[in-house]
Parts: structure tokens; C-alpha cells; sequence
């Protein structure tokens, strides 16, 4: 029986609408598979590449899309475990991440707790071109292929058999998160029964409340907008309080209106998940002297802003960068997923679109207007919950 063709989405630029084109289904050879997308998720830096916000070269026409969760619909012998270790077969619910670092660069080998800082990574959803073959290299699409030996830095992990492939595709974002976090606390700066604030109320914004929590915050205050969906929904992922930036329309007033819910002197740590230059100013003087400040919004360049370094000498903070994540944060996220799965209302997060040419671009115009939390695309609806 003949196997059928495959749709796959792609932009020709910053600004483009989506693309659908029909490519064959490819040969799958020993090490290399092809898995049928069940969900993948809209990420700000999506947003942001087609704003022409990523500040390196792209290889233009490409498939988006990079919070991948689906199963395995064809595999090679070879591959029979994933990057953990774990059995892999036929059906197997997977996801992989968009980053996976080469294990044989200068920071792979001499750095690994930063071999995020991959100089030549494997980037699926971004740096792979759609001209390459076989043309499935991202996640707005039917089905995406994986070939480790084509990309020895190509990265596979098996998701819990009975966790929803819409809950799998939240699993690259919240490590994003977990990671954040974790820097905070390798430096210090983060223990239990800490009072921390997320300044950002999207996708990010709302995982880092929940990681927060599970990760020992004692109280967690988000900093965002609208008030719908978004901060009454991290309300109930367990924020204690919200400052809606509509209302509060000034840096001295959001920072004041915080310093109010958190009392004392500040906050123990701040992080910032919103996208906005802006929101680094402000957040410092969330802080309280001494404390730490965690920058992982500015995924990419979306522009300057004046500030002032006397504020941070001053203040006696730490300031700490992070991105992304490396191969063995990964398992951190989906295990607690699956731990907390029942705790917090992950599914609420998303708003679901078919994958078709009208819903890819609604997917996106709407994470763009901040009508959704999470824009997630549904391939296969069958497959998704």
C-alpha cells in the first residue's frame, strides 16, 4: 500500500503568511525516524522570528515550530532507545527538543552544564531550511524526521506512555523554566520558602509560576497582561497575587504595587519571562538588596533600553542569564509534568488550531494579540489528548 504524502508549513520570511506544501514520505533508514506530530505549541521566539526579531541569519523558506510531542510512526532498527536510555518502539509517545547540543565542540566538551551554548547544535523549528531533504525539520507540519546519523547531535526522548501528547509539547518550555530557576539556585540565590516574581504573564510566565512552586517558592507573584486569559489563569496555576501592567501603567507603579504584595524589602528573586526590554529596570527594583535577578525573556533581540549599572552595584544583586536548556534538563521537565499533572491546569493553557493554512495563521496572529496563553497546533486531533 502506498504511504501518503505529508503537509508540511513554511514561511518565506519575516512578516510571511504560512505555506502549506505536499513532500513524499521519505525513506527511513537504520538510525532515523519519522514521528507524527500529535501537538506543537506556539513559542514567543516563534513570534519573534517572523517580527524579523532573531538576530542571526535564517534559512529562509523554513517549518517553525520547536514544542514538538508526537509518536513514532516509522523507525529504523537501529534506533531502539532514546537519549535517556529508554526503550523505543513503534508508538512510542516522544518529543524532542529544539537544541540539541553536538557533545563535540569546545563548550560540549570542556563546559557540558553549558553545552547550550552549542557552537554548532542541531536546531529543529529553526536553523534546518526546508530546502534540505526530506524537508520535514519542524513542528508545524504532519510529521517531523529525525536521522542521528545525518545529525549525531539529534536528541530523542520517549515520553510516559499514558501522558496526553498536548501535555508532552509543554515539556520544552517548562524545562526552559526549571533551568531558570536551577541557576538561582546553583549561584545561592534561590531555597525554599523564597518569595519570587515572574514578570511576564504568557506561556513562559505561567510554566515559571508552576516551577516556581514545585521548585520550593514560598509565595509567587506574576506581573502581566490582560487580565484574560492570562493573569486570571496563573492565579490558578497558584500565583498569590497578580499586577496587571493595563493597570498599572507606569515602571514606578507596577514596581511600587509589587513591592506592596510582597512586603519588606523586595523580593528574594525576580525573573523575567516577558519578551520586553523594558521589563529588566524594572525588575531590579522589584528586588530586594541582595537578591537575584533571572533574565531568560530575552531569547532574542527585540531592542535596547536605557538603565543604569549604578542601580545594580548598588543594590549588591546577582544578575544571571539563561538560555535554553542542555540534554539532561530535559527529563527535569517532563517528569514534572507527570509528577504535577493532575495539580495544575496545563491543558487550560492551551488553545488548540488545525493545521491548516487559516489555522497556523491564527495560531500565531492570536499568541501575537495575546488572546491565547499557549497557541498550540493540533496535526492530528485523534492523537493530541
Amino acid at each position: 500500500m502506498p504511504k501518503p504524502n505529508i503537509r508540511v508549513a513554511t514561511f518565506a520570511g519575516p512578516g510571511a503568511e504560512p505555506v502549506i506544501t505536499t513532500v513524499l514520505w521519505p525513506d527511513v533508514p537504520a538510525n532515523a525516524a519519522l514521528i507524527k506530530i500529535g501537538a506543537c505549541g506556539v513559542c514567543g521566539t516563534d513570534q519573534h522570528i517572523l517580527q524579523g526579531h532573531w538576530p542571526k541569519p535564517l534559512p529562509w523558506p523554513f517549518t517553525l515550530g520547536h514544542e514538538i510531542a508526537g509518536v513514532i510512526a516509522e523507525k529504523g532498527d537501529s534506533l531502539t532507545e532514546d537519549f535517556m536510555g529508554k526503550p523505543l518502539a513503534l508508538g512510542s509517545k516522544v518529543m524532542i527538543p529544539p537544541l540539541m547540543p553536538c557533545g563535540r565542540c569546545y563548550y560540549c566538551v570542556h563546559y557540558p552544564e553549558n553545552a547550550n551554548k552549542c557552537l554548532t547544535p542541531v536546531y529543529y523549528g529553526r536553523y534546518l531550511g526546508f530546502d534540505k531533504p526530506p524537508h520535514l525539520w519542524g513542528g508545524w507540519a504532519e510529521y517531523v524526521y529525525i536521522d542521528l546519523d545525518m545529525l549525531p547531535g539529534t536528541k530523542i526522548y520517549k515520553l510516559p506512555d499514558d501522558m496526553s501528547l498536548r501535555l508532552g509539547s509543554l515539556s520544552e518550555p517548562l524545562t526552559s523554566c526549571i533551568r531558570a530557576l536551577n541557576r538561582a539556585v546553583r549561584a545561592g540565590c534561590f531555597k525554599w520558602g523564597d518569595t519570587v516574581v515572574i514578570q511576564g504573564s504568557g506561556p513562559i510566565g505561567i510554566l515559571a509560576v508552576a516551577a516556581a512552586q514545585e521548585m520550593g517558592a514560598g509565595r509567587v507573584i506574576c506581573v502581566g497582561a490582560p487580565e484574560r486569559p492570562r493573569l486570571a489563569l496563573a492565579r490558578r496555576f497558584g500565583a498569590e497575587a497578580t499586577v496587571d501592567i493595563d493597570e498599572y501603567r507606569t515602571p514606578q507603579g507596577r514596581i511600587d504595587a509589587v513591592r506592596a504584595l510582597v512586603g519588606g524589602f523586595g523580593a528574594d528573586v525576580v525573573i523575567d519571562c516577558s519578551g520586553h526590554p523594558s521589563a529588566g529596570p524594572e525588575g531590579v527594583e522589584m528586588l530586594r538588596d541582595g537578591g537575584a535577578y533571572v533574565e531568560m525573556g530575552q531569547f532574542t533581540d527585540a531592542g535596547k533600553i536605557e538603565t543604569s549599572w549604578h542601580r545594580f552595584c548598588a543594590k549588591d544583586i546577582t544578575i544571571l542569564g539563561s538560555w535554553a536548556f542542555t540534554g539532561n534538563d530535559l527529563p527535569l521537565g517532563v517528569d514534572m509534568l507527570y509528577r504535577a499533572r493532575s495539580k495544575y491546569p496545563w491543558l487550560d493553557m492551551q488553545s488548540v488550531y488545525p493545521f491548516t493554512t487559516e489555522g497556523v495563521a491564527q495560531a500565531v496572529a492570536d499568541a501575537m494579540a495575546m488572546r491565547t496563553v499557549k497557541s498550540t497546533v493540533i496535526p492530528f486531533p485523534e492523537l493530541a489528548d
